[in-house]
């Protein structure tokens, strides 16, 4: 036998163990680990997708909640996960973790791969039907004229309502009071009341109120006008551009997941969105840009999502705790 093809035929047994394992999976039940509390956003948005996941992978893939410390509890449980079989579902908030926690038993930006964005869902800036502002320049103005008077929802720091928020306030130049809330629910209340100010709410919640007449939508926080409420600009075409913002969810896997099977996880992915019946669905969860984009660019998008918001919270004075 010539001396190449011995070599050759030598290699062979090293290079097959790593592909065979990558053709070869799923070999058993995936495990969508979600980091939130059951019946969120994320949660039935994560469902929904595994559903249609499984309808494309040899084997069922299971959501499973593990919840506790902003996400972090999951988050460190899939980054320690030697199974080949565990993948997370987070959103906004695993890009700002980082930032948030001095100590974390894991490194967000290099024990997980970001595999692909799902979707993306704009946030809607809700005021009271009482207000005397009746678009963003009007709040700006108000906010400007009494930095102590105006209001605004929070669900604890770092959450998207704060965020959303943050970016406004750091575009305009001006300065709201937080009022913390258990959820968004409670604030919304308030909104309609008068009670609070503003409220930077998702869509899927706050589209049927402001559609209701129970409050006023002065802009979307996403690039485009949704579909739901076309007439409502976006706030950019109010004015303030970096204040651009979307909750995006992605699935992530544990470093060391070979390449082909982030490739085959993000195919199912986008096999399933593509699906009319689960898009629609999407759609009407407020989840109204629809991505499923190539590993490469959901690595990328997910870092500079850590850089923008590591910046945005060490300008507002707030540091990992």
């Amino acid at each position: 036998m010539p001396q190449i093809a011995r070599r050759a035929l030598l290699a062979t047994p090293f290079l097959l163990p790593a592909a065979a394992r990558a053709q070869a999976w799923p070999n058993q039940p995936i495990k969508l680990v979600v980091p939130y509390a059951a019946g969120g956003a994320t949660d039935v948005i994560a469902r929904l997708v595994a559903e249609g996941m499984s309808q494309n992978l040899p084997q069922r893939v299971v959501v499973e909640n593990r919840t506790g410390a902003g996400g972090n509890i999951g988050a460190g449980a899939v980054a320690r996960a030697t199974d080949g079989h565990t993948l997370l579902f987070s959103n906004t908030g695993h890009a700002v973790n980082r930032a948030l926690y001095a100590r974390l038993d894991y490194d967000p930006a290099t024990d997980l791969l970001p595999i692909t964005i799902v979707a993306e869902s704009p946030m809607v800036l809700l005021v009271p039907n009482s207000a005397p502002y009746r678009d963003v320049a009007g709040l700006v103005a108000a906010a400007k004229a009494d930095p102590e008077k105006l209001s605004y929802a929070t669900t604890g720091t770092g959450g998207v309502l704060q965020l959303v928020t943050l970016l406004l306030l750091r575009a305009a130049g001006i300065q709201m009071q937080d009022v913390p809330y258990r959820g968004s629910g409670p604030a919304a209340q308030d909104v309609i009341s008068g009670r609070l100010d503003v409220l930077y709410d998702a869509g899927f919640s706050a589209f049927p109120l402001a559609q209701g007449g129970q409050a006023r939508a002065l802009a979307v926080s996403s690039a485009q006008r949704s579909a739901v409420m076309p007439d409502v600009p976006t706030i950019g075409e109010a004015g303030y551009p970096a204040a651009t913002f979307s909750v995006w969810q992605c699935l992530f896997a544990p470093k060391g997941t070979p390449e082909a099977v982030l490739g085959r996880v993000q195919q199912a992915v986008q096999a399933a969105i593509r699906e009319p019946a689960l898009a629609r669905r999407l759609t009407e969860l407020g989840a109204e840009r629809l991505i499923a984009n190539p590993v490469p660019e959901a690595a990328r998008y997910v870092s500079a999502e850590m850089t923008r918001w590591e910046t945005v919270l060490r300008e507002a004075g707030i540091r990992p705790q």
